[in-house]
């Protein structure tokens, strides 16, 4: 009897091995699957919001419903098009109204989205497909072992003496009337440093209306990302652009912008990761076209992300902005690479209204991660270690070409404050044509040169 229990009591215990081990390894097979997905934020209100909408993304992409872009031809009916989408059991998302028949399509059958972009490339009513590509920030590193500065930093900000902001300043410090888009991660609108060079809609324009999105109370912008009004930054990245165009000066307070005073409007498509897509880029240009066309004096958009695949209809709608006079100023790319060689985008289109920009550092030499192209890109500007605002009411340096893109945009803010009756194709020709030459730039950029406000301004 007592060799029985005996038995029954190593069998109850090798039981609770097993068991314990078995919950061991489920736990571990658990760790190692949240770790093999992809998590990419949604922006939103708040950081614990932005968690949901991870959450929440992450089970969308695994349903499989990829975007794709597709531009109908001339003269195809939207009732053609309904019946096209339905017969493939897909939606038409949005239309793009700057570009008459690009659309964005969501596929219902978790196909993969180049058979998708297949099935519509193949009919006669479709002019091209493609899919809605995924799109990641320019820049180089976060220099996140600076410390955070709180006091007023303005000698620390030595790109603005690099491009002879100081004597561009006897001419003009900006203008409330010149309105510049960040097409970003949206803008910390409430920093203290940036609060009085936001934009905000005049009582005398409607609020922005999308056939397929709705109506948007855009005060301060647009966040595509969740299709609202407003556009606060979860990321950081539009916030340090932001800054570059148009952090106040004179007031006491942090740094100064290349404008003592201007009009930011923030275009909100990236999320808190950092990350977007193409639909949403053409989304935001979009409404910058519409909001220009309305009559908001939105002379600039400012570019600092990209991709490496050629996307007509992020090209298209670019080029509607140009024709609604509207420059494009694009980083260049932040993997030391040739941008002739490979192609860099939207940097790499060859549309009359943009400026591939590429990055100098403290001695006006090429900065060692910033992309080049003597074809494919046209000029540099500062974006090593650049002091500028953060999120918080805060400032660190950043760098990348993510930083030298709003040097150039800003410039050509004040630049047009000066000269507020340039169209798009005289002002892009002036900002190229008032470089300062560098043999370190020879052969790396169209111009050879870096951005030199004084000159642009007519100094």
């Amino acid at each position: 009897m007592k060799r029985n229990k005996y038995i029954l009591y190593v069998a109850l215990a090798l039981l609770v091995v097993l068991v314990v081990a078995l919950a061991s390894q489920i736990r571990r097979l658990q760790r190692q699957w949240r770790s093999s997905v992809r998590i990419i934020p949604v922006g939103s209100k708040s950081r614990e919001d932005a968690a949901q909408n991870e959450l929440n993304q992450d089970t969308a992409s695994s349903s499989g419903r990829p975007e794709v872009l597709v531009k109908f031809r001339a003269g195809v009916s939207e009732d053609a098009i309904d019946e096209i989408t339905a017969r493939f059991n897909d939606q038409v998302q949005d239309e793009i109204e700057a570009v008459p028949g690009l659309t964005v399509i969501d596929d219902r059958e978790s196909a993969e989205a180049n058979a998708v972009v297949a099935q519509y490339q193949i009919l006669p009513e479709v002019e091209y497909a493609e899919p809605n590509y995924e799109i990641t920030l320019d820049q180089a590193g976060s220099d996140s072992g600076q410390p955070v500065v709180n006091d007023p930093q303005f000698q620390e900000q030595w790109a603005l003496a690099n491009v002879s902001a100081f004597r561009a300043w006897l001419v003009t410090k900006g203008s409330e009337q010149i309105v510049i888009a960040v097409l970003d991660s949206g803008v910390e609108y409430t920093h203290v440093d940036l609060v009085d060079n936001i934009w905000t809609r005049p009582a005398n324009i409607n609020p922005y209306q999308d056939r397929d999105l709705g109506t948007v109370d855009d005060v301060h912008g647009y966040n595509i990302v969740i299709n609202n009004g407003d556009p606060m930054d979860d990321n950081g990245h539009g916030t340090n652009c932001a800054g570059i165009i148009g952090a106040a000066c004179g007031n006491n307070l942090g740094i100064c912008g290349v404008n003592w005073k201007t009009r930011i409007v923030p275009l909100k498509f990236l999320n808190a990761g950092g990350f977007g897509t193409v639909a949403g880029a053409i989304e935001a240009i979009n409404y910058a076209i519409d909001r220009k066309r309305a009559g908001v004096n939105l002379r600039v958009i400012s570019a600092s992300w990209g991709l490496t695949q050629h996307s007509r209809a992020l090209e298209d709608v670019i080029r509607k902005a140009s024709e609604a006079g509207i420059l494009f100023v694009a980083a260049s790319g932040s993997s030391n690479s040739n941008n002739d060689a490979i192609p860099h985008y939207p940097a790499g289109y060859y549309t009359r209204n943009i400026i591939s920009v590429a990055a100098t550092d403290r001695t006006d030499a090429l900065a060692s991660f910033s992309n080049y192209g003597l074809n494919s890109v046209q000029i540099a500007a500062p974006g090593k270690d650049i002091l500028t605002t953060a999120l918080g009411n805060e400032y660190e340096l950043r760098s990348g070409t993510s930083m030298a893109a709003p040097v150039v945009a800003g410039v050509a803010a004040l630049t047009l404050a000066a000269h507020p009756d340039l169209s798009v194709d005289q002002l892009r020709s002036l900002l190229l044509h008032s470089v300062d030459k560098l043999s370190g730039l020879r052969g790396r950029v169209s111009t050879s040169g870096r951005i030199n406000a004084a000159r642009s301004v007519g100094r």
